[in-house]
C-alpha cells in the first residue's frame, strides 16, 4: 500500500502540538493522523516512480526456482524404533529452523515480581532525587515572586538551611548483556549419533506355583542367610608372633598382585636381556670345542660357563645339588652350613641356565638345608633334609614359602642332621615315599598320606655287633652315624649306607635287624657313595681321608683307589659313560677320570674357585648336556663344559640324529677294565 497523503488543513478543534509530537511527525512523513470531528480520514494510493509495468503475459509467467524456508542441511531420513509395531519407522517431522544469532536479554515486564523487587531496592534513591528536584523548583518560583513584588522593598535576610548529609553512591549494575561481535554465517548443525540395536530377547515362561514350591524357596533362602552369618562370625586366628609378619605379607601380596599382571612378559624380557648379556657364554656352550685337545696326550680341560649366585645365600655353603630329571636346564641348590656354630637359616633355590642372573624359585627355611632330591615323575616335588633333623616336601607349583609336608617331633623326625634323602617308587597303595639317613643311626621311610608324613624305621645302624656293658651292668648298643646312602638301580630292596666310622653297610629293606654285608672302606667319614648307572655290581665312594674308591659289591677289597691329596667332598658318575666320574676336593679342584683312557691318573685336574682356601662341596653331571656344576662353601655354583677328550662317546651311526648309548657295551667296557684288577682269591 502507498503512504498516506499529507494534509495541511487543521480543524477548528485541533489542539496545539507538543515539541515531541512535532519531531515524530517530521521523522514519519509517510503517515499522518488527522483528527477532525467534521471530516473523515482520507486515503490515497501513490505509485512509486521506479515501479515496473508488466503486461498480462509477463504477469502469467511462472518461475521454476522458488525460495523456500526449508533447511537444506536438515536430515530427512531419521529412523526411530516403534515399540508398538516392533519395527523401525521413519519420522515425518523435520526441524527446519536455523538460528543465526541468539542473545539472551535481561528486560523485565514492569508488572512482574522481579521488576517490583528491583524498584523496591531502588525506591529510596528515586524518592530522594524527586524531593531534591521539587525543592529546586520551589526556590526558583519564590525568587521570581520576590523580584516582581519587592522592587524597592526591604529584603529580608534569608536564613541558611542546613546542608543534607552526603549520600553513598552505589555502583551501577550491569543492566545489559554485552556480546562479542560474531560472524553472522550459517554453521552446520551438530551431527547426532544414533545407534540401531536389536530389541532385547524375550521368552515366555509359565509355571504353576503351589505351596511346596513356595516352601522350598523360603527354605533355600533361610539356608543362604545362615551360611552368610557363619562366614561373618569366622575370624581368622593369628598368633602373636605372626602380627609383625602379617603386615609384611599384606605388602608383598599387594605388590605381587600388581606384578603378576606382567609376570610372564617380564620373565620373557628378562631372559632376552640375559641372552644378550651372556651371548659369548651361550655361544661357547653350544659351539666351542677346545682345539688344543688334539695336541695333548689324552688330557682335557674344563671351560667355565655361567656362575650362579644369590645375594641372600652368599654366606651359606652349597650343601646339595640336584638336576631336574625332566627339565634339563634347571637344577636345585640347597644352602646351609656344615659348622655347628654357624647354624641359623637355610635356603632352597631353583636355577635355570636360561636365566643365570636370578633364581627361578626361592624358598627360605629356618634351619639349614643339608640334602635334597627331585622326584623323577613329578619334578615339582622336592624332598629336603634339614640340620635340625626334620624332613619336608616342597611343591614348586603352589609358590608358597612353607613346605606342604614336614616332619615334627611327634611324627618321628630325626634327632641329628639329615645327610641324605632319596625318592623311591610308590608303595602298594600308590603313595609317594622317600628315604632319609641321619647321624642318629636311623634309616627312615617317609610316606605322603593325605596331609601328613607317616614314618617307618627301616634299619638302625650299629657300630659293633656285640653290645658293650655299661657302668651299671646294662648292655649298651652303640649306634652308627649315617652320612650317605644310595639304592641299587635294578634291585629295589638293595641299598648301601655310608657311616662316619668309614664303613659301608649293604642293607635290605626286608631285613631290618642285621646287615647283609659290612665293608671297612675308609679311615674317615664316607662323604658320598653312588651306584654305577650302567654296571649293576659297581659303586664308588669318597671320604675325607683324601681317597676315592671303586668297589664291586661282591668283593671286600676296592677295585681302584685314587689319592687326591685333599679331603674329597663329593663324587659323581657321568651319565654318558660307565668309566667316567668326577670328584671335588677341599683345595678347590675338580678331578675328572676316565678309566678307559687312564686307570691311574685323572685326565683333568683344574682349580675353578677364584679365592684360595675355598672348599668345593658338591659336583653333579647334567643328564643331557656335556657339562657339570660345582658348588663351593661360599654359596656359588659354577657350570663347566667338558672338552672333547673328557667326553668320548660312540660315533653316530648312519641315519641317527643323536648318539645312542648302548648299556650292554658300557657294561662290557667296564668289565674289561675290571678283569685286570680282580683277583679270584679276593672274593668272600
Amino acid at each position: 500500500m502507498g503512504p498516506k497523503a499529507k494534509s495541511d488543513k487543521k480543524g477548528p478543534s485541533s489542539k496545539p502540538r507538543k515539541p515531541r509530537q512535532r519531531a515524530r511527525e517530521d521523522d514519519i512523513a509517510s503517515e499522518v493522523d488527522i483528527h477532525d470531528d467534521d471530516y473523515v480520514n482520507g486515503k490515497a494510493l501513490v505509485k512509486p516512480d521506479d515501479q515496473l509495468e508488466l503486461n498480462e503475459a509477463q504477469l502469467k509467467e511462472e518461475f521454476t526456482r522458488i525460495l523456500t524456508a526449508n533447511n537444506p542441511h536438515a536430515p530427512q531420513n531419521i529412523v526411530r524404533f516403534n515399540f508398538k509395531e516392533r519395527t523401525f519407522k521413519q519420522t515425518s517431522s523435520v526441524e527446519q529452523i536455523a538460528i543465526h544469532f541468539a542473545l539472551d536479554g535481561n528486560q523485565l515486564h514492569k508488572d512482574s515480581d522481579e521488576a517490583r523487587r528491583q524498584r523496591a531496592k531502588a525506591g529510596l534513591e528515586d524518592a530522594r532525587s524527586e524531593a531534591a528536584l521539587s525543592e529546586a523548583g520551589d526556590d526558583e518560583e519564590e525568587e521570581e515572586g520576590e523580584k516582581e513584588e519587592g522592587e524597592g522593598g526591604e529584603k529580608e535576610a534569608a536564613t541558611p538551611t542546613p546542608a543534607a548529609p552526603p549520600q553513598k553512591k552505589e555502583s551501577l549494575r550491569n543492566q545489559f548483556n554485552f556480546s562479542e561481535r560474531a560472524s553472522q554465517t550459517f554453521n552446520n548443525p551438530y551431527r547426532e549419533r544414533g545407534t540401531a540395536t536389536e530389541p532385547p530377547p524375550r521368552s515366555n515362561f509359565s509355571a504353576t506355583a503351589n505351596q511346596w514350591e513356595i516352601y522350598d524357596a523360603y527354605y533355600e533362602d533361610i539356608q543362604k542367610q545362615e551360611k552368610a552369618k557363619e562366614k561373618a562370625k569366622q575370624v581368622p586366628s593369628f598368633k602373636k608372633d605372626d602380627d609383625k609378619s602379617k603386615k609384611k605379607l599384606v605388602v608383598t601380596d599387594t605388590a605381587s598382585d600388581d606384578i603378576s599382571r606382567v609376570a610372564t612378559a617380564a620373565k620373557i624380557v628378562e631372559r632376552m636381556v640375559n641372552q644378550n648379556t651372556y651371548d659369548d657364554i651361550a655361544q661357547d656352550f653350544s659351539y666351542f670345542e677346545d682345539a688344543s685337545d688334539e695336541f695333548r696326550d689324552q688330557e682335557g680341560t674344563l671351560l667355565p660357563l655361567w656362575k650362579f649366585s644369590y645375594d641372600k645365600a652368599k654366606r651359606l655353603a652349597v650343601t646339595s645339588i640336584c638336576w631336574s630329571p625332566k627339565y634339563h636346564d634347571m637344577f636345585a641348590v640347597g644352602h646351609g652350613s656344615y659348622e655347628f656354630t654357624k647354624q641359623n637359616r637355610g635356603m632352597l633355590l631353583f636355577y635355570s641356565m636360561k636365566n643365570p642372573s636370578y633364581p627361578e624359585f626361592v624358598f627360605s627355611t629356618e634351619s639349614g638345608v643339608m640334602c635334597l632330591d627331585i622326584h623323577a615323575l613329578y619334578p615339582y616335588l622336592v624332598c629336603v633334609g634339614f640340620y635340625d633333623g626334620s624332613v619336608a616336601v616342597f611343591n614348586v607349583l603352589e609358590q608358597k614359602e612353607t613346605p606342604v609336608y614336614k616332619s615334627t617331633a611327634k611324627s618321628g623326625k630325626h634327632t641329628d642332621p639329615v645327610w641324605q634323602v632319596k625318592w623311591q617308587k610308590d608303595d602298594l597303595d600308590n603313595n609317594l615315599n622317600f628315604y632319609s639317613v641321619s647321624s642318629d643311626g636311623r634309616v627312615v621311610s617317609w610316606t605322603l598320606v593325605k596331609d601328613e608324613l607317616v614314618f617307618a624305621d627301616i634299619i638302625t645302624l650299629t657300630v659293633d655287633d656285640v653290645p658293650t656293658d655299661g657302668p651299671d651292668g646294662t648292655q649298651l648298643q652303640m649306634l652308627g652315624c649315617g652320612t650317605s646312602f644310595d639304592f641299587h638301580k635294578k634291585i629295589d630292596y638293595l641299598f648301601l649306607v655310608g657311616t662316619e666310622e668309614g664303613r659301608i653297610h649293604k642293607c635290605s629293606k626286608a631285613y631290618s635287624s642285621q646287615f647283609l654285608d659290612t665293608i671297612d672302606a675308609h679311615h674317615m667319614a664316607v662323604d658320598s657313595l653312588s651306584w654305577n648307572p650302567f654296571h649293576p655290581d659297581i659303586f664308588i665312594s669318597c671320604s675325607a681321608d683324601w681317597t676315592v674308591k671303586i668297589w664291586d659289591h661282591n668283593y671286600s677289597q676296592p677295585m681302584f683307589t685314587f689319592d687326591l691329596n685333599s679331603a674329597v667332598g663329593d663324587v659323581a658318575w657321568a651319565p654318558y659313560s660307565s668309566t667316567v666320574f668326577s670328584a671335588v676336593t677341599a683345595d678347590g679342584k675338580v678331578h675328572v677320570f676316565d678309566l678307559n683312557v687312564n686307570k691311574y691318573e685323572a685326565l683333568c685336574e683344574q682349580t675353578v674357585v677364584q679365592k684360595k682356601k675355598t672348599k668345593l662341596t658338591h659336583v653333579e653331571f647334567n643328564p643331557k648336556h656335556y657339562i657339570l656344576i660345582v658348588g663351593d662353601e661360599r654359596g656359588y655354583v659354577t657350570s663347566l663344559k667338558l672338552s672333547p677328550n673328557l667326553r668320548k662317546v660312540p660315533k653316530k651311526k648312519k641315519g641317527e640324529t643323536k648318539v645312542k648309548i648302548d648299556p650292554e657295551a658300557e657294561v662290557a667296557k667296564l668289565d674289561k677294565i675290571l678283569t685286570l684288577v680282580r683277583e679270584p682269591d679276593s672274593g668272600k
